[in-house]
């Protein structure tokens, strides 16, 4: 399960997926279009790994019915920062000032 931002205290989207870093690449590419890429939601702020897919798809339900503050405060409590994690996973910096697709 994962949040990307758009920026400090910005857009947020919540996902799920079995390969993080293949759909951190699809997300930073463009290839997933739809709203990451309308909204230049690319920084990997928060991500927790579990055992299971059915247990990170309970986990991302969960977040999205969560309030907006509850997700900040989430994402602030272990990222005061707001820094792009993806950068530590091997990525280079990515997503601010970078062309969207379509309208």
């Amino acid at each position: 399960m994962y949040i990307l931002a758009s920026g400090v205290r910005g857009t947020l989207y919540i996902g799920v997926t079995s390969a993080l870093m293949q759909r951190l690449w699809q997300h930073r590419e463009g290839i997933t279009g739809g709203f990451t890429a309308r909204y230049g939601v690319y920084r990997l702020v928060h991500f927790e790994i579990f055992a299971d897919m059915e247990q990170a798809i309970v986990r991302e339900k969960q977040l999205k019915n969560w309030r907006r503050d509850w997700k900040l405060n989430l994402v602030h409590a272990a990222n005061p920062d707001w820094r792009d994690l993806a950068i530590d996973l091997g990525f280079p910096p990515s997503g601010q000032g970078k062309p969207h697709p379509g309208p």
